[in-house]
């Protein structure tokens, strides 16, 4: 019964992070046209690198209250999201390797993990709630 729940916790911070990065990553084409043009080529200015990386670090503190908030629990559902974002996106960032700068590559993937977890400790869960004294 935990178990699954801390499954389930781990797959919505999961899906809240896609939905959340979409839904940013939307308004950001739509609100700066140069933005939009420059995600065709994959060609982004320095303040557009700091935009997306905003985006990714808000959707995985989302991510993680997420998952705690399913999971019941403030840790391990929120790493296993983060974790899990983080195993998918390596070979992305690896085949997108020379065109970011480094820094930006190990920005984004250090926080997957980081902020999940710092987005699951600050929820607040029903766990502690509802345990006896």
């Amino acid at each position: 019964h935990l178990m699954w729940r801390r499954i389930g916790g781990a797959a919505a911070g999961i899906v809240a992070w896609l939905v959340i990065v979409t839904l940013f990553d939307l308004a950001l084409r739509r609100l700066w046209p140069d933005y939009a043009t420059a995600e065709k080529a994959m060609a982004f200015t320095l303040p557009m690198m700091i935009a997306r990386l905003s985006i990714s670090g808000l959707s995985s503190l989302a991510s993680g209250a997420a998952a705690a908030a399913v999971g019941r629990d403030r840790l391990k559902p929120s790493l296993t999201s983060g974790i899990v974002l983080l195993v998918f996106f390596i070979p992305w960032h690896y085949m997108l390797w020379h065109r970011f700068p480094i820094w930006y590559h190990l920005t984004f993937l250090s926080s997957l993990v980081v902020l999940s977890v710092i987005g699951g400790r600050l929820t607040r869960t029903r766990r502690f709630i509802f345990q006896p004294a």
